[in-house]
């Protein structure tokens, strides 16, 4: 199958998760997604392992993918979405420290599938962020804060307890939701890779097509990569909440996709 007939088909996918209303048919359809997304990986690996004509042979490349504007909030548990699908999806990933940039290195159809996962997700992260903020559950929280005053040159600073604020709220059920779409997507991943090494033969070659593909990518990304420095990423969450954790979990392990784009569609930026 072509690289662009699976693209319509993960398309496809995507579009019947949106459709249903039923969460499990929708949790399905996604891992239907990630599955065909990985098997057209490890197809287009073999394939490449047998191609003759080494100048026409398919390469890593580097794409730029806009997260959002610099200094906008909340972009951090954006970016941190991206990247756990990018993880599931062999795409290697530099990050500005302003989380505004993603420097994805892979294969082109591989960056596509992210790109496409991504848009679709990035919606449903949002709305179910919002409802649940709207909803005040988080206000029944209480949590330690670290106060500091300043009187004149003398600096004071000790803990108390206070009800958990909304954007501490929000960005701890932001990045539960992420955590939870990485491991369904790494899972479905695990699982098709599995079952094809299991029916590998010499003729397929899938298990030295897959281990070429890495070191190949490992190498492409050792030469294009400009990185310095360490992302903070989730790291940087200003807080702790528990209640909007496990809520942030429950809404990436029911997710349902929101508006699904066509594949090589938009990459999902925020809003102004």
């Amino acid at each position: 199958m072509s690289s662009e007939k699976t693209l319509t088909r993960i398309g496809g996918l995507l579009r019947q998760a949106e459709s249903t209303d039923n969460e499990h048919e929708a949790a399905a359809f996604l891992a239907a997604a990630q599955r065909l997304a990985t098997q057209s990986s490890i197809d287009l690996a073999v394939a490449r392992s047998h191609i003759a004509n080494r100048e026409r042979r398919p390469v890593p490349v580097q794409r730029m993918v806009t997260i959002g504007e610099a200094g906008k909030k909340g972009l951090r548990t954006y970016a941190h979405l991206f990247l756990v699908i990018a993880a599931a999806n062999d795409v290697q990933c530099d990050i500005t420290q302003s989380s505004a940039l993603v420097y994805a290195h892979g294969f082109d159809t591989d960056i596509d599938t992210c790109e496409a996962l991504y848009s679709s997700l990035l919606v449903q992260m949002v709305r179910a962020s919002d409802s649940y903020i709207k909803s005040g559950a988080y206000r029944t929280e209480m949590t330690d804060r670290l106060v500091t005053e300043q009187r004149g040159r003398r600096r004071r600073q000790y803990w108390t307890t206070a009800p958990v604020a909304g954007v501490t709220a929000r960005l701890n059920f932001q990045t539960a939701f992420a955590n939870r779409i990485g491991k369904r997507l790494g899972e479905a991943k695990q699982e098709i890779e599995r079952a094809a090494l299991e029916h590998d033969t010499p003729a397929a070659g899938t298990a030295i097509a897959l281990r070429d593909k890495e070191i190949e990518l490992r190498e492409f990304y050792r030469e294009a990569s400009q990185a310095r420095g360490t992302w903070r990423g989730t790291r940087a969450t200003a807080g702790y909440s528990s209640h909007a954790r496990r809520a942030g979990d429950r809404a990436g392990q029911a997710a349902r996709l929101g508006t699904a784009p066509e594949i090589g569609g938009p990459r999902g930026q925020l809003t102004s």
